[in-house]
């Protein structure tokens, strides 16, 4: 076993000839440092620091420079039980997310994140698992600490979730199953009748589908919206793939398009088929948009720089996260929370769609 350190004084160290400031902080630094020594190393009252903490502006800004600069040097940190046993206030919020990799949960908490740090308040992100009992045993749990002021979820949860001991707030604003795939507003797939629409003003008469996994509520939306429209404008189908978000189905269905009637537009569910559409196309040795035009969704990065820069959907997922925290800081207060003001699809038209071809 690991033998503890011995003090600097049993290997020769004078510690009388340090100075004072200096060997107080090494004393701190060997457990966890109170409030109290941050007042004393300050050279404020502890009540001084306490105001400091809660962001009271009749603390001047000498003296807040100085309670920083102790805080800093004996790496301080409030104990936020006790804080929330004395005012019910810790300045944190938990925002819950399921577990996964999608990247557009990064863009939704960037939203949330900014929106809580506007306000003062710190965040922490925290990954729900399991049953939907054990996920509802976790936020009672995490509401029930005392660490958090609230609470808002980006994925569903069981109703009696909500409802806590303590009566932390608790706001679902689902925008992901239980597996990270989106749902709500992040499945809704209106923008593609209005790419359809754009595209039969233009004249284009045959469309093709490529669709994304049915396990994605996202997918089967997109496809139904795609089929809904169609029917309802009196086009025509040349049909829809099911390619699973994979570039090879989506680029051997332009490539089986008939010769004699091929579709003129794709509509695919996502930019990474959008681009495996335009591959076939360049394949078969036919331009885009001249012969074919192509639409995406998603508008990753990439999809304004290529040539031709691609027609897509942008998702505004930070002001979905923007939103949902502005929803439970209106929970936090009592007020009525503001209408989010713009949709959060908007299509991006680009050079990979034009006119209809002349056949």
């Amino acid at each position: 076993m690991d033998q503890p350190s011995r003090p600097a004084a049993a290997v020769g160290v004078d510690q009388s000839s340090r100075p004072a400031a200096a060997v107080g902080v090494e004393r701190a630094r060997r457990r966890r440092p109170t409030i109290r020594e941050v007042a004393r190393l300050a050279g404020v009252s502890h009540q001084t620091v306490s105001r400091y903490l809660r962001l009271d502006s009749t603390v001047n800004e000498a003296i807040q420079q100085r309670i920083g600069q102790a805080i800093a040097q004996l790496d301080y940190r409030p104990n936020l039980v006790a804080r929330a046993m004395r005012n019910r206030r810790t300045g944190r919020l938990a925002l819950l997310l399921p577990p996964g990799t999608a990247i557009s949960s990064l863009e939704v908490l960037a939203g949330a994140t900014a929106v809580a740090h506007e306000a003062g308040y710190a965040v922490e992100v925290v990954t729900l698992d399991g049953p939907a009992a054990t996920r509802a045993d976790r936020v009672r749990e995490l509401a029930d600490s005392g660490f958090f002021e609230a609470i808002v979820s980006f994925t569903p949860l069981p109703a009696d979730a909500t409802r806590t001991d303590t009566g932390t707030p608790v706001v679902v604003s689902p925008h992901y199953d239980e597996n990270m795939r989106g749902i709500g507003e992040l499945a809704d797939a209106s923008a593609i009748e209005e790419l359809i629409v754009g595209l039969a003003d233009r004249g284009h008469r045959r469309f093709l589908h490529l669709a994304g996994d049915y396990a994605h509520t996202s997918a089967r939306c997109r496809r139904d919206v795609f089929l809904a429209t169609i029917d309802r404008l009196g086009l025509e189908p040349a049909g829809v793939a099911d390619c699973g978000w994979r570039t090879d189905p989506a680029r051997q269905a332009v490539l089986d398009l008939p010769a004699d009637r091929p579709a003129t537009a794709v509509i695919a569910a996502n930019d990474i088929l959008a681009v495996a559409a335009m591959s076939g196309a360049v394949r078969r040795g036919w331009s885009v948009p001249g012969d074919l035009s192509v639409t995406g969704w998603d508008d990753n990065p990439v999809a304004a720089a290529m040539t031709p820069a691609l027609t897509t959907v942008r998702v505004d997922h930070d002001l979905l996260g923007r939103h949902a925290v502005t929803t439970l800081l209106a929970t936090l207060t009592g007020t009525a929370a503001p209408e989010r003001g713009r949709p959060v699809t908007t299509v991006k038209w680009r050079e990979s769609t034009g006119p209809a071809p002349a056949r």
